[in-house]
């Protein structure tokens, strides 16, 4: 890292560590932001838009609908930006048959930040915002997959660097805080969690993605967990009153100026190109996932009105239902979850399956995997 790439005093500074490198700190103190008419005008769509957002969830006849598709649909674009290639039906077949004779490493790494983000969700119930929460978190992210080299739930005790493929920690492009820096930062940053602050909420958000970025407390997964952390911000902080907001699609979309805006505050102080790049993402994303419940809502009308023209019976509205909370059922999902034979499980499976909402995904005759393509269709198209 050349600290000639970095102006002094921007936001942080640039120290030697005792081993020679160069490394950056960032300052934990708030930025002195100078509004102007495009910043408050940005602000004020993304609170707009967001607002908007939480009043469909609010409103949701179920209030797990639509939840776990969203949630699936952000733990594939997360992973995507970090190099893993697995879609969301390769996600939803593994969670629910582990199909395969080989595990595929790519959906486990993707498996694992549901397990993480639905971990992180359950635990705001008990444990507010803090290192120990994101350290519970990054372990659950790590576990069992070829980032456990990172030392899962750890905080590293060595240095780590940004740059291209095989680049050296001289030739990086940036080198975030030496390990006694990096405490220092972290222990602010956890503090910063709960002060108080005339910054609107969403400004607040963008200081602390960039923050965590910039101190890049873990040897692996630290873009994962961040991105993760502005989901729990949002919902322990009550922006949101459930998880159905995810900006990693629109990070990935524009993944070199995501990764641009952050380097330039740390380079130059330029907060104002990346808060209204965050502030973007939020206005863009929250209007993606009123479209997407639109649609999705419209779909979940549409099969209840099916099925009761047909005179189906409860249990045939019942797993209507549970298709928008997860698309993907098998015989014994079916039949553990409602306490009915294998055989009255496949009766309604197959009900399903003859009226459309339903398909076969995996061409077997035994242990079949049945999916609803429809709403597959409308969580993973692309905007």
């Amino acid at each position: 890292m050349k600290p000639s790439d970095f102006e002094q005093d921007k936001h942080g500074r640039v120290i030697r560590a005792p081993q020679g490198y160069w490394a950056y700190v960032p300052d934990p103190r708030e930025p002195p932001l100078e509004p102007n008419l495009s910043l408050v005008h940005r602000l004020a769509v993304a609170e707009r838009s967001l607002g908007e957002l939480a009043g469909v969830a609010r409103t949701l006849p179920n209030p797990q609908l639509l939840i776990g598709p969203f949630m699936r649909r952000e733990a594939v674009l997360s992973s995507k930006i970090e190099g893993t290639r697995a879609s969301l039906s390769d996600l939803l077949l593994f969670e629910t048959a582990r199909l395969g004779e080989k595990e595929n490493p790519d959906v486990r790494e993707v498996a694992n930040y549901v397990t993480a983000l639905e971990y992180g969700l359950e635990r705001l119930r008990s444990l507010p915002i803090s290192l120990r929460l994101i350290k519970e978190i990054h372990e659950r992210l790590l576990s069992g997959v070829s980032g456990e080299h990172g030392t899962p739930g750890e905080f590293r005790r060595s240095q780590n660097w940004i740059g291209p493929k095989g680049c050296t920690l001289e030739g990086a492009t940036f080198v975030p805080p030496p390990v006694p820096e990096m405490s220092e930062a972290l222990g602010y940053l956890e503090k910063y969690f709960h002060s108080k602050s005339k910054l609107p909420s969403l400004l607040r958000l963008a200081l602390i993605h960039y923050q965590f970025e910039a101190i890049h407390p873990f040897l692996d997964g630290n873009g994962r967990i961040g991105r993760l952390l502005t989901t729990l911000l949002m919902c322990a902080e009550g922006m949101l009153p459930k998880p159905v907001l995810y900006l990693s699609a629109y990070f990935e979309r524009h993944r070199q100026e995501y990764y641009d805006y952050l380097l330039g505050v740390s380079r130059s102080g330029d907060w104002e190109s990346w808060i209204v790049f965050f502030l973007d993402a939020i206005a863009l994303q929250s209007k993606d996932a009123i479209e997407r419940s639109d649609r999705l809502l419209a779909l979940w009308h549409g099969y209840i009105e099916r099925m009761q023209e047909a005179r189906s019976s409860a249990l045939i509205l019942r797993l209507v239902d549970e298709l928008f909370v997860y698309p993907v059922v098998t015989n014994r999902i079916v039949s553990d979850k409602h306490s009915i034979t294998p055989r009255s499980a496949q009766m309604n499976i197959e009900k399903l399956v003859s009226s459309g909402i339903l398909q076969e995904a995996t061409g077997r005759k035994r242990n079949r995997v049945y999916i609803s393509q429809e709403i597959l269709s409308i969580i993973e198209k692309q905007e």
